[in-house]
């Protein structure tokens, strides 16, 4: 038995994985009571990994819905799905976060941490064997932020040794909700940089972009957007819930795909996506997905991954498709693409194959890419956060919640190290030693001292004027 806990936190946390959950439901054949109503018994065969048996032959979502407000986890509650949910894993506060990291995570979320942690442990004793703990939450508002870092905190240390994977939509330039986004996504960011062992980062103007674009959607509601979400995290969990020739867990794709720890920023991605108007004149074919693969158009962040270098990327395959023609197509891909790809990686395409096709559909492939492009979300984030800081706008806000002005520079500083990171690998070749590096980590580390005693905005304009000129001089 091989049993993952899912934790949904916020109000685009659960509407997320709400949508997950019909998805994967309708996959396994349970209906909205909880009952199963399939017709194959394959379904049933891998449910534990994400559902617990329950008495009358129900099938409960090893699932807990956390909120800081009540609204969003009533809407659940009174969903197509929600009498599925155990009720003691519905858990919010009466205040909410206000957009405010500080709240999630110092104050309102702290009085709710320990009653979020008994459901967790209940969940995890009723289990063979948890191989680990995925959270899906929001990196711009208050709750998915703050207390969704909190939460990874505290999982990380009752459990160290289970994997912890998120599902995290991070702030997009175009589609915002939030002023404060740059500050609750840095602050989080900075979490997940220690925490998490695998990130994916999903973001809306990308989601927007697919529905609008690709799918031809004249007004794309959130709901459109939280489909193509549930379809990716349905078709990342298949090797997990369906048996097939190759399959793997989260261990497996963990050491896989992260090269070095603090690189763990996946760009999941998914094909086909075609408008309906347009399936019938396209031939759905393996060589078809490993085309769509490649493409910008169809990765869930706005980032475009030939402007950086693919360090490792998996193939996850639906559908009754012969392996060996995967094999060749992915070879003919990585080498078609080879300058796209890091020389210092040599195998560096992972693939697995799942017999279970998709609903209406039959044959799909999610991937996930782990690639230094990533840098340009991460930057575009810093960009925003820099903005604000050095005017010190909405800064009160934090600080009367018992945050220290030192937390955003820390926060800022780790954020920095993370895309040099990432330019780092991107630029290093396979003949290059590490050694030639050594110079660079030392400049970083003079960079970040000028940081740490930053006061007025006079004051980080010549921090910024000094770091600059340290790394001109070397």
């Amino acid at each position: 038995m091989r049993e993952i806990v899912h934790v949904q936190v916020g109000q685009c946390g659960n509407q997320v994985g709400t949508q997950f959950w019909e998805t994967i439901c309708k996959e396994h054949g349970i209906d909205q009571d909880g009952k199963y109503v399939g017709d194959d018994e394959l379904q049933l065969e891998g449910s534990h990994v994400y559902y617990s048996p329950a008495g009358g032959s129900r099938y409960v979502p090893r699932s807990i819905m956390v909120d800081l407000e009540p609204a969003t986890l009533n809407t659940l509650r009174n969903s197509e799905y929600g009498k599925i949910f155990k009720p003691d894993n519905f858990v919010f506060g009466q205040t909410g976060a206000g957009n405010n990291f500080a709240k999630g995570f110092y104050t309102e979320g702290a009085e709710l941490v320990d009653q979020i942690l008994d459901a967790l442990r209940r969940e995890s004793e009723n289990c063979g064997r948890v191989q680990g703990f995925q959270m899906l939450h929001s990196l711009g508002g208050g709750t998915g932020s703050g207390m969704g870092s909190l939460l990874i905190n505290k999982i990380r240390e009752n459990y160290d040794r289970q994997i912890i994977k998120t599902y995290s939509i991070v702030p997009s330039p175009k589609v915002s909700n939030t002023v404060v986004e740059p500050y609750n996504a840095t602050l989080s960011i900075n979490e997940l940089i220690e925490t998490s062992d695998e990130s994916f980062c999903i973001d809306n103007e990308a989601l927007y972009d697919i529905c609008y674009r690709t799918l031809k959607m004249k007004s794309p509601a959130y709901k459109d957007m939280n489909q193509i979400v549930s379809q990716c995290m349905s078709g990342l969990t298949t090797g997990l819930r369906f048996p097939g020739q190759l399959n793997a867990d989260l261990r497996k794709l963990a050491v896989n795909m992260v090269p070095f720890p603090r690189l763990h920023f996946f760009m999941p991605g998914y094909a086909p996506l075609t408008s309906p108007q347009s399936m019938e004149y396209i031939d759905l074919s393996i060589p078809e997905l490993a085309q769509q693969m490649f493409e910008s158009r169809n990765m869930m962040a706005a980032c475009d991954p030939k402007s950086g270098l693919y360090m490792t990327v998996a193939a996850l395959f639906r559908g009754k498709v012969s392996t060996q023609e995967i094999e060749e197509q992915m070879m003919g891909m990585q080498s078609k693409n080879s300058s796209y790809f890091v020389d210092w990686i040599p195998n560096n395409v992972k693939t697995g194959v799942s017999n279970y096709s998709p609903k209406g559909c039959k044959m799909s492939v999610t991937y996930i890419c782990n690639s230094t492009a990533i840098q340009e979300l991460f930057r575009r984030v810093n960009e925003q956060f820099s903005a604000m800081f050095r005017r010190k706008a909405f800064l009160h806000w934090y600080t009367g919640e018992g945050m220290d002005q030192d937390q955003f520079v820390e926060a800022d500083n780790n954020v920095k190290k993370l895309i040099d990171e990432y330019q780092r690998y991107q630029e290093m070749s396979a003949d290059d030693d590490e050694e030639d590096y050594e110079d660079h980590d030392q400049v970083e580390e003079e960079e970040i001292e000028y940081y740490d005693d930053v006061e007025s905005d006079e004051e980080l304009t010549y921090a910024d004027d000094v770091g600059a000129q340290i790394l001109a001089e070397d």
